[in-house]
Protein backbone atom coordinates (compact mmCIF):
# COMPACT_ATOMS: atom_id res chain seq x y z
CA UNK A 1 0.00 0.00 0.00
CA UNK A 2 1.43 3.41 -0.79
CA UNK A 3 2.67 5.93 1.31
CA UNK A 4 1.78 9.85 1.44
CA UNK A 5 4.11 12.26 2.26
CA UNK A 6 3.96 15.80 3.07
CA UNK A 7 6.85 18.28 3.41
CA UNK A 8 6.50 21.74 4.76
CA UNK A 9 9.18 24.25 4.12
CA UNK A 10 11.28 26.64 6.44
CA UNK A 11 9.11 29.79 6.67
CA UNK A 12 11.60 32.29 4.48
CA UNK A 13 13.21 29.20 2.43
CA UNK A 14 11.76 30.34 -1.23
CA UNK A 15 15.55 31.09 -2.63
CA UNK A 16 16.83 27.67 -1.39
CA UNK A 17 14.04 26.41 -2.81
CA UNK A 18 14.82 27.74 -6.12
CA UNK A 19 18.31 26.86 -5.79
CA UNK A 20 18.00 23.43 -5.11
CA UNK A 21 14.81 22.76 -7.49
CA UNK A 22 16.58 21.65 -10.51
CA UNK A 23 18.64 18.95 -8.61
CA UNK A 24 15.27 18.08 -6.83
CA UNK A 25 13.56 17.28 -10.67
CA UNK A 26 16.11 15.14 -11.66
CA UNK A 27 16.12 12.87 -8.24
CA UNK A 28 12.00 12.94 -8.88
CA UNK A 29 12.48 11.80 -12.85
CA UNK A 30 15.21 9.41 -11.22
CA UNK A 31 12.66 7.76 -9.38
CA UNK A 32 9.48 8.44 -11.40
CA UNK A 33 8.41 4.70 -11.61
CA UNK A 34 7.98 4.96 -7.57
CA UNK A 35 5.67 7.53 -7.80
CA UNK A 36 1.99 7.42 -8.19
CA UNK A 37 2.03 11.35 -7.58
CA UNK A 38 3.96 14.33 -6.62
CA UNK A 39 3.83 18.11 -6.33
CA UNK A 40 4.26 21.57 -4.93
CA UNK A 41 1.59 22.96 -2.40
CA UNK A 42 1.51 26.50 -3.79
CA UNK A 43 0.24 29.49 -2.48
CA UNK A 44 -3.70 30.92 -4.20
CA UNK A 45 -1.87 32.75 -6.82
CA UNK A 46 0.60 30.55 -7.78
CA UNK A 47 3.78 32.26 -7.32
CA UNK A 48 5.28 30.83 -4.24
CA UNK A 49 5.69 26.91 -3.28
CA UNK A 50 5.28 26.28 0.94
CA UNK A 51 6.24 22.62 0.44
CA UNK A 52 5.27 19.19 -1.18
CA UNK A 53 2.86 16.27 -1.27
CA UNK A 54 4.29 12.96 -2.50
CA UNK A 55 2.12 9.73 -3.42
CA UNK A 56 4.97 6.95 -3.04
CA UNK A 57 4.69 3.19 -4.11
CA UNK A 58 6.45 1.56 -1.27
CA UNK A 59 5.59 -1.18 0.97
CA UNK A 60 7.17 0.62 4.35
CA UNK A 61 7.28 3.70 6.59
CA UNK A 62 11.11 3.39 6.37
CA UNK A 63 10.77 3.53 2.75
CA UNK A 64 9.00 5.39 2.17
CA UNK A 65 11.20 8.05 4.83
CA UNK A 66 14.41 7.18 3.40
CA UNK A 67 12.88 8.53 -0.07
CA UNK A 68 12.31 11.51 1.53
CA UNK A 69 15.25 11.86 3.63
CA UNK A 70 17.60 11.30 0.21
CA UNK A 71 15.41 14.13 -1.79
CA UNK A 72 17.74 16.67 -2.87
CA UNK A 73 15.37 19.56 -1.30
CA UNK A 74 15.07 17.50 2.53
CA UNK A 75 19.21 17.53 1.91
CA UNK A 76 19.52 21.26 1.80
CA UNK A 77 17.71 21.61 4.82
CA UNK A 78 14.40 23.07 3.03
CA UNK A 79 11.54 20.96 4.88
CA UNK A 80 10.55 22.17 9.05
CA UNK A 81 8.26 19.17 8.83
CA UNK A 82 7.79 16.08 7.07
CA UNK A 83 4.45 14.24 7.69
CA UNK A 84 4.63 10.30 5.95
CA UNK A 85 1.36 8.09 6.20
CA UNK A 86 -0.35 5.39 4.93
CA UNK A 87 -2.63 6.36 1.88
CA UNK A 88 -5.32 4.13 0.15
CA UNK A 89 -6.12 4.92 -3.61
CA UNK A 90 -9.89 5.32 -3.59
CA UNK A 91 -10.30 7.38 -6.67
CA UNK A 92 -7.53 8.57 -8.97
CA UNK A 93 -8.24 10.23 -12.20
CA UNK A 94 -11.65 10.02 -12.07
CA UNK A 95 -11.62 6.22 -11.82
CA UNK A 96 -12.37 4.85 -8.21
CA UNK A 97 -10.44 1.88 -6.84
CA UNK A 98 -12.95 0.63 -3.91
Amino acid sequence: MPYMIETFDKPEHQALRLAVRDVHLAYLDAHKERLLACGAKLSDDGATASGGLYLLDCETREAAKAFIDADPFSQAGLFERVVICRWRKAYLDGIGYL
